[in-house]
């Protein structure tokens, strides 16, 4: 996996058990410009790789923000760089990746977050003010104290676009979200992060008017473990010609990996998207949240960290 050095320059309590940090260059060159939505890992004090949604506006090459909450698990790494990462601290980071970009020609984009699921959002709706396109964007949050990045919001050019709706009722939500939400059209697109019920409410909502394929989701999570008892060894063609048995209990990167065939991995949970392959012939098996609706049904990719396939033979082409 390509990383490179980066300096902490800036660390900012931007809510509670949520700090940003502004991420420069540490040999002082520019960073390379991301696409809205875009995403880097990031290697702490643990040496435990995670991911962070890139908050900056996307054109900028001074900097990279990415905010990062305190929580329990991910192997102490967000608690790591909470408590040992200050300013001058050096970070290895990875180029950014994007799983949930602005999609052109849309007659209107709605971006939903809650709690640290505003991160992703941040990027998109400056790309989209940049852009003139029209967009509102609507942030849940249990406080004000919890919510991340308010002040920015509301001091922003597109302040007028931004909906905070902070320590409402779960039947308050649902109503805020449905009248969000009701008024799209086929050609409108909704984007959201945030807890896996949340992102499933607003799924639930915005499908009906917009179709599934018009629903962007950016998970935190790994999906929902699947039932394994059925699952039967497959082969795995390459586009090399190379075949490999891949056996149960054994994911695709694994197998690569032990026959010393490169294959770049990050979170090894199928949220990140580092490891997706091009298939070329066969049907995959999806277990993966980084792939999109759309994506799984043409069952033209495929996650190799945790996916298998529904044929007997799979073909893939290699990056």
């Amino acid at each position: 996996m390509k990383m490179f050095t980066v300096t902490v320059s800036e660390i900012v309590d931007e809510a509670r058990d949520i700090k940003s940090f502004r991420l420069v260059r540490s040999d002082g060159g520019p960073l390379e410009p991301y696409s809205a939505g875009a995403h880097i890992d990031v290697m702490g004090p643990t040496e435990v790789v995670t991911q962070y949604s890139l908050c900056s506006p996307p054109h900028r090459t001074d900097s990279y923000l990415v905010a990062v909450k305190r929580e329990n698990g991910a192997r102490g790494a967000s608690a790591a760089l909470h408590d040992r990462v200050g300013v001058g601290t050096e970070l290895r980071i990875s180029p950014p990746r994007n799983l949930m970009s602005v999609v052109p020609g849309a007659d209107h984009h709605v971006l939903v977050g809650a709690g640290i699921g505003l991160t992703p959002m941040l990027s998109l709706a400056f790309a989209l003010h940049a852009q003139r396109q029209p967009f509102d964007l609507h942030y849940f949050a249990r406080s004000r104290e919890q919510a991340a990045f308010v002040d920015l919001l509301e001091e922003s050019e597109f302040a007028g676009r931004v909906h905070l709706h902070l320590g409402v009722t779960r039947a308050d939500q649902y109503q805020i979200l449905e009248r969000a939400l009701s008024d799209l059209t086929g050609a409108s697109h909704v984007y959201t992060c945030g807890p896996e019920d949340f992102m499933a409410r607003v799924r639930t909502l915005a499908e009906p008017a917009v179709g599934e394929d018009h629903v962007h989701v950016e998970h935190f999570e790994a999906a929902a473990p699947v039932d394994t008892d059925a699952d039967v060894p497959f082969e795995l063609e390459l586009d090399t010609g190379e075949v490999f048995e891949i056996p149960v209990g054994a994911s695709i990167a694994e197998v690569l990996e032990a026959n010393d065939i490169e294959i770049d991995t990050s979170c090894r949970e199928g949220i990140c998207g580092t490891c997706v392959l091009d298939v070329l012939g066969g049907t995959p098996d999806h277990r993966d949240n980084c792939l999109t609706v759309g994506e799984k049904k043409a069952g033209d990719r495929i996650a190799a960290c945790v996916s298998r396939a529904r044929s007997p033979r799979l073909i893939v082409e290699l990056p």
